[in-house]
């Protein structure tokens, strides 16, 4: 449970050096130079409109440069605007907006010059904007009504700002709005639900919009949700509310951060799951937001270019789609050029080196001035992206701006040009004094600066010989590197810098510390509550460093507690609590490295009675070593107490006390029962031992470390492993190597031999020794050869065994030549194979990796019309020469190239191959309408197919009628002309379903069919039924559409109809029963039965007998506000029965009781329809007195059937009616068109007369209570008001 870190503060100084070493040496400033700019404004620059605007600019040189700013391209004087100032000695500009100035009217691009006598450098394009965080508008909002279980989108619709707002969503009282899987905002500030729930209802829904360049928010109008529900809720599988669509595209920049963004809605709510088509998601740069709907890449390049697919899925299915991203790149730098001090006579080069995506273009500036028009300079010559100078004299001094630019951006660099004939100078103080740990590195500067470019040697002391040798590094800065410092290594070192002006020496001293070290460390303490428990940290350091003692708890101070008592070397913590608990660290700090060790302390209740104590043994003692070898030494050691659990094993563990001290590694284990080892040792490591006892427990502390043995040095044993040799460009191979770790050096003095040679060449063998690196660059190789590497350790004492060879190569170049001969045959409509022949590999210039088929559709030869143009791109690995090119479209025209593939990069592209696909099968016509049914006709239209793949020829039309149980009848076909797109079938059975197939044809032959079904009307009064049991009954409901005429050419065909059927299954529903009434046409003296169950439920349906052979019936006991499905079915006749209706009972009148009966408008039309129904009733009783009973009553009372008796007086129905008009007796065989309407001569008594329709209602007895309505279907129901209109009857049943 103990840890100890340690951490050296050289570390730090040597990042700090490489860091410094990378920039250029500046010119001393007393010294004539030209001007550098040192601080500029951003390129785009969002300023405050109600701050002063400051446009920084400030420059360095000699002598000091003076300023001058453009705006939009055209002087900007600034002397003429009071409002606009200069800082004294800068060239940065300050616009007072707070006393009267607007920002508006300095909105612009603006660019700074700093000029002296040695030329003029420019700043970037600053383009000035004020922010803007104007209002939302004006919009009325209506409240959403939502049923429960539907997905919405909440708009946001903010203002465009400058910068864009950040969005959120919240409440009245200020409260963000939660979100989940379920909820939550988009990328556009939209507020998506995938399906809403009871709970989502409230009024307050607010988005709100914060401008942080302002600090201002803007609120949008609160926007009102209701949610009704309905029972049971759907479940429905999902679908993409954004983006829309099956794929979308998306432009991103390099090192952007791209965000993808997929929210879908269903229920259950849909999870989110996104991939990369034909690759992975990038390793540590992909990050999943908003509960995975978004898809975040940090610093995308240009490799994650491709298909991103999100795929939102639930219980019951699927949704995806697929974007397409593709990564641009504005300007960056490959070599930026850099400041240029020659002395006069001398050559020198500026380079200018970008890339990006397009490829940037490189134009030169001199002095701000394109150098094409610039003043001419003999020394002076351009080569693209590269400057180059000869023999400059003093003139010569200039500020050189580079310029890379695309259509994402630009780069500008200044790098000047400075004629300088200087002696060196020394620029480190003299005799500074340098501190290190030892066996840590050491750096010496020795800044320096002449022209020309002094030489730098070092010496150690004051008359000492010149510092060689690998033990130690030159810097080109000047800096002397001791990889690693010893105590030897202390003392005074001279830097000499000369040139041919003169000569010039400094001295610095360097001094080597031991390093600090905690030789008794805090241990693991288990502690009774309320004791006392103590740390100890007793440490080692150097003489002349002052530590200093910090100790921590689980890494964060120590609490504000008297209890907690800090000592010299311990910390005592009084009347330990259960929130001591924890690990307590202690931290050593020196100026120059720093130390730590953790214990943890674990508290525990003190036990009630006494009981044995089960611990971890205590740490084995008296460790000895003996029969001291060169490769090994004998351990032996004394075991602690065991404390009641046996000790299981002892863990030997070891210090190399020369190159890691501090560091304890594992050695091996040995039995509980052992007490002595033989232990194997390896050449020069200061050997220090510990043992560890292991029991049930746990394991021990270690023990206290034996007495340390330095082994004898001797040549490696090893060689570097991993050697391998890749060039990195087209001139040179790297070779790189796993250092040896510092116990397998086995001596002082590590080195490296690193000899290559060119392979397959009599060529002998280049070697060069080089200090403890694990890299070295050979320049100047041939492009793409191999060569025969090896790498072999030295120390002081000799070279380790001979190493093993390796096969590398030097840096791989593009491809030079494209493959040739390109052919393609196509093999059928969608496949095509393409063959070529290989290229010479000498032109490859690099590992063959394959070749790759860029091919794409140019048209479709049936359209004739060209599109956007994807290409496509199939690789194929290895000296492959054909391939396969599938899913390609039928009848269309394509090009292709082929190019070969290295290291590197691609050749360049064959000659563009054209070839066409044959004619496929069509793709099914693209709709299948159905319109106008007659009694023996129906209307077909269609539309062309989708994808014709080819010239359609004609259309293949075939239908046959269906039957209850859906047996098929006789399979018609009809064949049809191909510019035709509808048709007329007429001569078929009334009232019959008919099943159509369609499809579409070409010369290769049938497309996918379509399939669709009709029915025509039912037949009017008059025609003849066939005999009773020809044929099995029909048990569809009809549907009507809306009549279209077309003008066609007729075909006729006759269908014979089918029976017996039951039709026309309608219901009335009312809270807690329904009407259920139908039509029926077969033999007679057939018993009916009802099937009904609650819709959408998985209950088995329940059955209710119908007495006799009526043709209604009424469910009772429903429940309200449920939808339910119902079938009616007739026994005897092969159990035939009619389709599922569904309906829906009407809400509790409770509810709307509550709602409106206080209200003073509903008690007004109450009386006022009561009044109606005193008007009716009196009219009734009229008319009742004039005529008799119907004759329906009379048979009915007749036949004295218990069931059907009127109902009672408090269900809302009468008893009996009457008409002294009519009193004939309802036709058995009338029948109702599917219109709903009635021939006058041919029932002037019939039910639909009073409204037979869904929203009519029969009592047990047949007589009518509902509504007077024609209405076809019931209108859905909307919260808790009622679905039906309202009726006189239903008027007064309410008012009672």
């Amino acid at each position: 449970m103990m840890k100890k870190k340690s951490i050296s503060s050289s570390k730090a100084s040597l990042v700090l050096f490489l860091c410094q070493m990378i920039s250029a040496l500046d010119v001393p400033l007393d010294l004539s130079q030209p001007p550098t700019i040192t601080q500029q404004s951003p390129k785009d620059y969002i300023v405050d409109p109600r701050e002063n605007i400051v446009i920084q600019c400030e420059a360095k040189g000699k002598p000091p440069p003076s300023f001058s700013w453009t705006r939009n391209g055209t002087h900007f004087d600034i002397d003429k605007d009071a409002q606009v100032t200069m800082k004294p000695n800068s060239g940065t500009l300050v616009i007072n907006i707070m006393n009267g100035g607007k920002a508006e009217a300095y909105e612009g691009v603006y660019q700074c010059t700093a000029r002296n006598e040695r030329g003029a450098a420019i700043s970037n394009n600053i383009v000035i904007r004020p922010s803007r965080s104007p209002l939302w508008t004006k919009e009325k909002l209506e409240p959403n009504q939502v049923r429960e279980g539907d997905s919405l989108v909440l708009h946001c619709r903010p203002p465009v700002g400058l910068p864009p707002p950040i969005i959120f969503w919240m409440d009245n009282a200020f409260q963000r709005l939660p979100q989940s899987e379920r909820v939550s905002q988009g990328l556009n500030g939209d507020l998506y639900f995938s399906n809403v729930q009871p709970e989502d209802t409230r009024e307050d829904y607010i988005c709100y919009a914060r401008f942080n360049h302002t600090q201002t928010i803007q609120q949008k109008q609160p926007i009102s949700v209701k949610v009704f529900s309905t029972k049971p809720v759907t479940e429905r599988q999902p679908i993409l509310l954004t983006p829309t669509g099956s794929t979308s595209t998306k432009v991103e920049l390099r090192g952007n951060v791209l965000l993808l963004e997929c929210i879908a809605a269903g229920l259950p709510t849909p999870v989110i799951r996104w991939i990369k088509e034909g690759g992975e998601l990038p390793a540590n740069r992909t990050f999943f937001e908003n509960f995975k709907k978004t898809l975040k890449i940090i610093d995308v390049s240009e490799a994650d270019s491709g298909n991103y697919k999100c795929i939102a899925r639930n219980i019951l299915g699927s949704a995806h789609h697929v974007i397409s991203v593709t990564v641009k790149a504005a300007p960056y730098w490959i070599t930026a050029p850099r400041n240029l001090v020659l002395s006069p006579g001398e050559d020198g080069t500026l380079i200018c080196r970008a890339n990006g995506n397009p490829k940037p273009n490189i134009s030169w500036l001199a002095n701000g001035v394109p150098i094409a028009i610039a003043p001419e300079d003999p020394s002076r010559k351009v080569d693209g992206d590269t400057i180059i100078f000869s023999h400059v004299q003093e003139r010569s001094s200039a500020v050189y701006q580079c310029n890379a630019s695309n259509e994402y951006g630009y780069l500008l660099a200044n790098a000047f040009v400075n004629i300088l004939a200087e002696p060196p100078r020394i620029l480190t103080p003299a005799n500074k004094l340098y501190q290190v740990i030892a066996d840590s590195p050491a750096l010496l500067d020795c800044a320096y600066f002449g022209s020309p470019k002094p030489e730098i040697e070092w010496f150690k002391g004051v008359k000492g010989s010149i510092l060689r040798g690998n033990e130690y590094i030159f810097h080109d800065n000047g800096t002397l590197e001791i990889p690693v410092a010893q105590k030897d290594s202390a003392g005074t070192y001279t830097c000499v810098a000369r040139n041919e002006l003169g000569k010039i020496q400094n001295e610095v001293q360097l001094e080597v510390k031991d390093p600090t070290m905690i030789i008794k460390q805090p241990e693991y303490k288990v502690i009774q509550r309320y004791g006392q428990v103590s740390f100890e940290c007793i440490i080692k350091h150097d003489s002349t460093l002052l530590p200093t003692v910090t100790w921590l708890k689980d890494n964060d101070e120590l609490p504000d507690d008297e209890r907690f008592l800090i000592g010299k070397d311990n910390l005592t913590i009084m009347n330990v609590t259960d929130k001591d608990d924890g690990t307590y660290t202690c931290i050593v700090n020196t100026t120059l490295d720093s130390v730590s060790a953790s214990a943890v302390l674990t508290v525990v209740a003190a036990p009630p009675t006494p009981a044995i104590i089960y611990a971890r043994p205590n740490p084995p003692f008296d460790l000895e070593l003996t029969g001291q070898l060169e490769r090994s030494v004998e351990l032996s050691w004394i075991p602690g107490d065991e404390n009641n659990s046996p000790i299981t094993n002892f863990v030997i563990e070891y210090e190399d006390g020369l190159h890691e001290p501090g560091v304890w590694h594992y050695q091996t284990e040995v039995p509980g029962t052992q007490t002595t080892i033989q232990l194997k040792l390896s050449p020069y490591v200061n050997y220090s031992f510990r043992v560890i006892a292991v029991n049930e427990i746990g394991r021990s502390q270690p023990s206290e470390p034996s007495e340390q043995y330095l082994t004898k040095s001797a040549n490696p044993d090893e060689n570097p492993s991993n050697v391998q040799g890749i060039g990195s460009e087209p001139d040179n191979l790297v070779i790189t190597w796993e250092s040896l770790k510092g116990f397998q050096s086995n001596g002082p003095g590590l080195q490296y031999k690193v000899s290559w040679r060119q392979k397959d060449v009599d060529d002998e063998w280049t070697s060069v020794i080089v200090a403890n690196v694990s890299k070295y660059i050979v320049s100047g190789t041939p492009t793409f050869v191999p060569y025969e590497i090896k790498v072999q350790a030295l120390n002081d004492l000799g070279y380790a065994p001979e190493p093993s060879e390796v096969i590398g190569h030097s840096g791989e170049d593009l491809p030079m030549v494209a493959p040739g001969n390109v052919q393609v045959h196509v093999i059928n409509s969608t496949l095509a194979k393409v063959h070529w022949d290989p290229v010479p590999l000498k032109t490859v210039r690099g590992h063959l990796q394959g070749y790759k088929v860029y091919y794409w559709k140019v048209q479709s030869l049936s359209r004739r019309s060209k599109r956007h143009v994807e290409k496509k791109i199939l690789t194929f690995r290895g000296n492959k020469t054909f391939g396969m090119l599938p899913g390609l479209e039928p009848y269309s025209s394509y090009k292709l190239n082929v190019r070969v593939v290295n290291g590197k990069g691609e050749g360049p592209a064959s000659p563009d191959k054209v070839f066409k696909t044959p004619e496929g099968v069509p793709s099914s016509p693209s709709f299948l309408k159905i319109t106008n049914p007659t009694l023996n006709s129906l209307t077909l239209e269609w539309g062309l197919p989708t994808h014709p793949n080819g010239v359609l020829t004609s259309y293949i039309l075939k239908f046959q009628p269906i039957n209850n149980t859906h047996e098929l009848g006789p399979l018609v076909e009809i064949r049809i002309p191909a510019n035709e797109s509808s048709l007329i079938l007429k001569n078929l059975n009334y009232s019959t379903r008919y099943k159509f197939y369609f499809n579409a044809q070409t010369s290769v032959g049938s497309g996918s069919q379509i399939t669709e079904e009709a029915v025509t009307i039912m037949d009017e009064a008059g025609i003849l039924r066939p005999a009773v049991g020809a044929g099995k009954g029909y048990s569809e409901t009809l549907f009507a559409t809306s009549p279209v005429m077309h003008t066609v050419r007729p075909t006729f065909y006759k269908v014979q109809p089918l029976y017996p059927r039951i039709r026309n299954v309608t219901t009335a529903a009312a809270e807690t029963y329904a009407n259920i009434s139908w039509e029926y046409e077969g033999p007679d003296h057939v018993n009916f039965y009802v099937e009904y169950g609650v819709a959408g439920s998985k209950e088995d349906w329940k059955k209710e007998i119908v007495n006799g052979s009526r043709s209604f019936f009424v469910l009772k006991g429903l429940t309200p506000g449920t939808a339910y499905k119902v079938r009616v079915g007739a026994e005897g006749l092969s159990g035939f029965r009619s389709s599922e209706d569904v309906f829906e009972t009407g809400p509790a009148m409770a509810s709307r009781q509550v709602d409106i009966a206080t209200q003073g408008w509903f008690i007004g039309l109450m009386c006022a329809v009561a009044l109606l129904i005193l008007i009716l009733l009196i009219v009734c009783f009229i008319r009742r007195n004039k005529g008799g009973k119907y004759p329906v009553k009379e048979k009915e009372d007749a036949h004295a059937d218990p069931e059907i008796q009127p109902m009672k007086e408090d269900d809302g129905t009468f008893g009996e009616y009457s008409d002294a008009e009519d009193h004939k007796p309802l036709k058995k065989g009338s029948r109702t068109p599917s219109d709903r309407t009635v021939k006058k001569e041919d029932s002037d008594d019939s039910l639909v007369d009073y409204g037979e329709g869904v929203n009519g209602q029969f009592n047990e007895d047949g007589s009518f209570i509902g509504q007077y309505s024609g209405k076809k279907e019931k209108e859905p129901a909307e919260g808790n008001e009622s679905s039906e209109a309202p009726s006189p009857v239903n008027a007064m049943n309410s008012f009672v």
